[in-house]
């Protein structure tokens, strides 16, 4: 086909669809004012597979983050916007209150002035927490005190003295074994028979050295007998908080039962009367 039908099947096209008269080639012209007129080309794009103005097109979701290891151990305030439809919640106080719809629990959030947290997000249904501003400090607090404990790694001090050691000298080795445990060391103790000396029970007395000392402790191995009766060895560590509020629990329940039963036995005694001086002058 020569180039001057082309042009004629060309101008013809143009015509059909601007209605106008017969053109010439000129596209950067006729061609744009055509255009302009019937909107030709905005429907094109707006049909074309390459469009960017499609309106219902779905919105890929943002790739989830990957979440460090201190971030498993962080609890903060998850605030009014809610991921999870139904939620397993607990009170502030411990109580579980059930699986709640998330509308429920901003409403109990607004009502008490309270904060949402989430605890277990792989349970089904999710579980949250109400808690207040002074709950949440706490919490993170205990939970950096542990993440801290982790990764410290405990050192285990030795120490050894004989069983004829003397007071003073005991007193300076206890002494330096306190110090060692308040710096979150563990102690391990071992006591020594003295020589030629007759035997003794050597986990008893190394006990009752350890209770001489200043703080409370408890026994990480308690003491043992070895090298055939000849030793005793045991190792120490300091009290946590909770082991030391419940010795004092446990003291302050028994002192009431002790001081019961002094009473009741000085009940049971008679007291001196009169009459039994005189009688007793009498005889005399």
């Amino acid at each position: 086909m020569s180039a001057g039908c082309v042009r004629f099947v060309l101008n013809q096209a143009v015509r059909t669809v601007c209605g106008g008269g017969p053109v010439c080639w000129t596209p950067a012209s006729r061609f744009t004012i055509c255009c302009e007129r019937f909107n030709i080309t905005a429907a094109s794009w707006r049909w074309s597979p390459f469009s960017t103005e499609v309106q219902d097109a779905e919105q890929t979701p943002e790739p989830k983050k990957k979440k460090g290891p201190r971030a498993h151990n962080s609890i903060s305030s998850v605030g009014r916007k809610i991921a999870h439809r139904q939620l397993q919640v607990i009170s502030e106080a411990g109580e579980n209150l059930g699986t709640l719809h998330r509308g429920d629990v901003i409403r109990m959030m607004d009502e008490k002035g309270l904060k949402l947290v989430l605890l277990n997000e792989n349970k089904d249904p999710p579980v949250y927490q109400l808690m207040n501003g002074k709950q949440i400090y706490e919490e993170q607090l205990k939970r950096r005190e542990k993440q801290t404990a982790k990764a410290a790694s405990v050192q285990v001090k030795e120490l050894a003295f004989s069983h004829g050691i003397g007071p003073q000298d005991l007193s300076t080795k206890l002494k330096q074994v306190e110090s060692w445990l308040e710096k979150k060391h563990h102690v391990k103790i071992t006591l020594q028979a003295a020589h030629k000396a007759p035997a003794v029970n050597m986990d008893t007395a190394l006990e009752q050295m350890v209770e001489q000392m200043g703080i409370m402790v408890g026994f990480v191995s308690p003491p043992k007998v070895i090298r055939n009766g000849r030793a005793a060895t045991c190792i120490i560590r300091l009290l946590s908080a909770k082991e030391l509020s419940r010795q004092k629990q446990n003291k302050a329940s028994e002192s009431p039962s002790v001081s019961s039963t002094s009473k009741a036995s000085q009940s049971e005694t008679p007291p001196v009367t009169s009459t039994d001086t005189a009688e007793g002058s009498a005889q005399q």
